[in-house]
């Protein structure tokens, strides 16, 4: 019963489900409609290129001269910000231990020198005066006492042994008197000059330590090189700022009174560019957006096409030549590393295999969008 009705009914239903299949999937599938119309040139011949929206003062990437600790963050993103004005702050305690150091050894310094030029002192003096007087007597004493033995009628009455010894003495006793009258020129001569420009010197150097100590702490105080606006924070208090090129810099300000586009031009239509050619720029997914851009310099270095991706190591192989043009921010809601539409009015080329005239531009936005 099984075989003879229900499996041809089933081998049935699956003929019209394979058919049904195959009809629907042969249907023309509607191409998808793009998220947003692509902007279109104002232009009969135009050069179209990528732009990216950068600061006037073009994306400063701010980094320390010196690694450390960052101790304050001393501004916000957004806030707009003067020249020399702190943006943040890095651990100093090292360096303030360093200078009372250094202050210590100056003071140390600055007292030696004083001392030297107060010489001579009353109450030095008078101690190596008496000194001297005391020579004095001990050699009047040994003369004496040799003079006694020498003068003696009977030289046999002393040994030779002990006038020997009395002569020896009357010696030690002159230069004893000497080595105190000496002593006593060079106090009452007062700081030797030698001396005191030692004690000078090492002022100096100690004042040039202390004023070192004090440079490198101002250099923790990392300031805004320009009048401008904070345009992102990659740092944090508490977080080891290094120093050096960073692949993501700890802070990027820029001035954004004038916005700025930076254009890249395929090399392929870099011939067709002048300066100061008209161009407009359209902010992407919105063609209702546009202003017209200013000229401001072209750079006349063609330089590999970077990938908009933000990764700056990304490469094509396609060169470009980069043009900057400029609008006034308030004209368009758009931000900084914005990316937009832009194109630039050129004399139009001929296709020489048709010989008819046409633009380039569509390809390289595309492959900019890519």
């Amino acid at each position: 019963m099984i075989r003879k009705y229900i499996l041809p009914l089933l081998a049935l239903f699956g003929l019209i489900f394979a058919i049904r299949t195959v009809i629907a999937g042969s249907k023309e599938v509607p191409a998808m409609l793009p998220p947003a119309q692509p902007s279109k040139a104002p232009y009969p011949a135009y050069i179209a290129g990528a732009g990216i929206i950068e600061a006037e003062t073009e994306n400063i990437a701010v980094g320390t001269p010196l690694s450390g600790i960052v101790k304050e963050i001393k501004v916000a993103a957004g806030q707009k910000v003067h020249k020399n004005e702190p943006l943040f702050l890095l651990d100093d305690r090292n360096q303030k231990a360093e200078t009372m150091v250094r202050r210590a050894a100056l003071n140390t310094a600055q007292e030696k020198l004083i001392r030297l030029k107060s010489l001579p002192r009353i109450e030095d003096v008078a101690p190596m005066q008496a000194r001297v007087n005391e020579a004095e007597t001990a050699l009047a004493e040994a003369r004496s006492r040799l003079s006694l033995v020498e003068n003696l009628s009977d030289k046999r009455a002393v040994s030779q042994e002990e006038v020997t010894s009395r002569r020896y003495a009357v010696k030690l006793a002159e230069d004893k008197l000497a080595e105190t009258q000496t002593q006593l020129t060079q106090i009452k001569a007062g700081g030797w000059a030698p001396d005191i420009a030692v004690a000078e010197a090492e002022i100096k150097a100690a004042a040039a330590q202390i004023k070192a100590i004090e440079t490198e702490i101002e250099r923790l105080i990392i300031r805004s090189p320009i009048d401008g606006e904070v345009l992102q924070i990659n740092i944090r208090t508490g977080e080891y700022a290094q120093a050096g090129v960073l692949s993501k810099p700890l802070m990027v300000v820029g001035n954004l009174e004038q916005l700025h586009v930076r254009i890249d031009i395929d090399e392929n239509d870099a011939w067709r560019f002048k300066d100061r050619a008209r161009a407009i720029a359209f902010v992407r997914s919105n063609n209702d957006l546009k202003t017209d851009l200013v000229y401001r310099r072209t750079e006349p270095y063609v330089v590999p096409k970077r990938s908009l991706s933000g990764d700056s190591t990304e490469r094509v192989d396609t060169r470009v030549l980069q043009v900057i043009y400029s609008f006034d921010r308030h004209r368009l809601p758009v931000y900084v590393g914005q990316q937009m539409d832009v194109f630039i009015e050129a004399a139009p080329i001929e296709d020489k295999a048709e010989g008819t005239k046409g633009v380039r531009g569509e390809e390289f936005l595309r492959s900019a969008d890519r």
